[in-house]
C-alpha cells in the first residue's frame, strides 16, 4: 500500500543508504523538510516506521514493510521508530526544478546539527 503517491513525471535523483534503528540520522527523527522542488519517498524494507506531518500530528502514518509514503516539498515532518525497522528515502525532482546538491535534498540529512 502506498499511503500517498508521488506525482507523475518526477525524475529520480538518488536513494539514501538503507537505515536501521542504529544508523538512522538524528535529523530524520526531528522536524525537517524536503527541499523546494524535491519530493521524498520513504520506503520501508522491514518492520514499521511511523511518519508524522508536523502540521497534522494527530494523524500519524504507520508505514510497514513493502510500503511507502510520498513526502511533498517543504512540508515539515519527522519519523518515529518504535521497533526494529529498515528503510531508505528516495529523492525525486520536479523536472523544472534545479538539481539539488547531494545531501541537501532534506534538512535532516545536512551536516547542521540544529
Amino acid at each position: 500500500m502506498n499511503h500517498t503517491r508521488l506525482p507523475a513525471a518526477l525524475e529520480h535523483g538518488r536513494t539514501t543508504d538503507v537505515f536501521d534503528n542504529t544508523t538512522v540520522p538524528a535529523g530524520l527523527l526531528r522536524a525537517h523538510r524536503v527541499a523546494d522542488g524535491v519530493w521524498g519517498n520513504l520506503v520501508v524494507h522491514s518492520g514499521a516506521v511511523t511518519f508524522v506531518f508536523d502540521d497534522d500530528p494527530e494523524h500519524p502514518i504507520t508505514v510497514g514493510a513493502g510500503e511507502a509514503v510520498a513526502i511533498p516539498p517543504a512540508r515539515q515532518h519527522h519519523l518515529e521508530l518504535d521497533g526494529p525497522a529498515t528503510f531508505a528515502v528516495e529523492f525525486h525532482r520536479i523536472p523544472t526544478a534545479a538539481v539539488p546538491v547531494v545531501g541537501t535534498e532534506s534538512t535532516a540529512l545536512s551536516a547542521d546539527p540544529r
